[in-house]
């Protein structure tokens, strides 16, 4: 295209040159092949000036192309590198670091109970529903027909434990008196004198033991009640909960050897009623 109108830009100039100038001085008249060889060669010379005139330009907008590209891959080598660097402290910091140690159970040595838990006495080799009261100060187990009697000159006791429920008959059992304790429910009524025995227990995985006072607690939901002497040192009470250590009973234990004398402090089951 650009050629075709160079062409007619020379073919006019020629044309107008040639109209103006007297018929004395006209030149020679031109073949058809010398024209066109003029023609081409005009042609070739403005075409050539033409891109002397643009190809500096064009130079130099690709030089400062190339040096974009060459600032932008640059630059792209030195992100990666950081990711790769990046990368790399972060696994070490992973891999150095101390493990975070959980912190310390505000329970401390103590275990968690809650308002009602299964409780087994290994001396009258049963469980029963026990409450778990912060309001009151020692622990009683339920018995009926609370008998003392003497052996060997030491207090003993005799009563009877309902081991299956009231629907069940009760077993008479037998334990040397530790002390007296006078229980007082009403400050208009006298004191209640009670017998206490010594007893091991066991709730889930726990055990201790302590001392437990005879009274009849059949006016109340649970037989067996846990004071503050028994929690105090040992365990942390939430209300909130029940049967925390579930009520499955625990494993009863070995029978005694019949051939092995018993302690003084022991209960003696004297068998069912």
């Amino acid at each position: 295209m650009l050629k075709q109108l160079i062409a007619i830009a020379v073919a006019s100039s020629l044309m107008g040159c040639a109209a103006t100038e007297p018929t004395a001085h006209a030149p020679k008249p031109l073949d058809t092949d010398t024209f066109n060889t003029r023609l081409n060669q005009q042609q070739d010379q403005l075409v050539a000036a033409i891109n002397q005139q643009c190809q500096p330009a064009d130079l130099t907008s690709l030089a400062t192309l190339n040096s974009q590209v060459e600032q932008l891959s640059l630059q792209i080598n030195h992100l990666n590198q950081a990711a790769k660097n990046l990368t790399a402290q972060k696994q070490a910091a992973v891999v150095t670091s101390a493990p975070s140690q959980c912190p310390k159970s505000a329970l401390g040595d103590k275990f968690l109970l809650g308002e009602i838990e299964n409780v087994f006495i290994d001396e009258l080799n049963a469980s029963f529903a026990t409450r778990i009261d912060t309001g009151a100060e020692s622990s009683s187990i339920d018995a009926r027909n609370i008998t003392l009697f003497e052996r060997d000159g030491a207090q003993w006791v005799r009563f009877d434990v309902y081991t299956q429920g009231e629907k069940q008959p009760a077993t008479n059992f037998e334990s040397k008196v530790v002390r007296f304790v006078r229980i007082k429910q009403d400050a208009n009524e006298k004191d209640d004198r009670r017998p206490v025995i010594h007893a091991h227990l066991k709730i889930g995985q726990y055990s201790a033991e302590t001392d437990l006072n005879l009274t009849d607690r059949s006016h109340l939901d649970y037989p067996l009640l846990l004071g503050r002497k028994f929690i105090k040192d040992i365990a942390v009470v939430d209300v909130g909960q029940r049967y925390v250590h579930g009520k499955a009973k625990p494993p009863k234990p070995k029978q005694p050897d019949p051939e092995q004398p018993k302690a003084e402090s022991a209960i003696v089951s004297s068998g069912k009623k």
